[in-house]
């Protein structure tokens, strides 16, 4: 017999990642270039990871999930000079990209957190 809730929280978490998903392919780009200006290998490989999880037919939402968190911790640790710097030099709003972009990511994650 199949546990409806076990169902019930897979297809929630599924939602979840299509959510992020369609995220991706709205903002991913501006993403990719505040995670590159932002220098941290942990951020662009959260994004990679991201990537590789919707490569499959049934995304994996544990790696959607995770990679999320990495690029949230990413976008958090981030210090007011070095966005400063970053909009400087790059002429990018790194400090509003990531204020928005952290906003996004924390969205996101709290409908994985909602799934379970």
């Amino acid at each position: 017999m199949l546990n409806t809730t076990t169902l019930d929280i897979a297809e929630a978490r599924l939602g979840a990642a299509y959510a992020v998903e369609q995220h991706l392919r709205r903002h991913g780009a501006s993403l990719c270039d505040l995670l590159d200006a932002l220098d941290d290998p942990a951020g662009f490989a959260g994004l990679c990871d991201l990537h590789s999880a919707f490569g499959q037919p049934i995304p994996d939402t544990d790696a959607v999930e995770a990679a999320l968190r990495d690029i949230q911790r990413v976008l958090a640790d981030q210090i007011p000079s070095t966005l400063d710097r970053i909009g400087h030099e790059r002429g990018l709003p790194a400090s509003d990209m990531t204020l928005w972009h952290g906003a996004r990511v924390s969205d996101l994650l709290a409908r994985f957190r909602h799934a379970d």
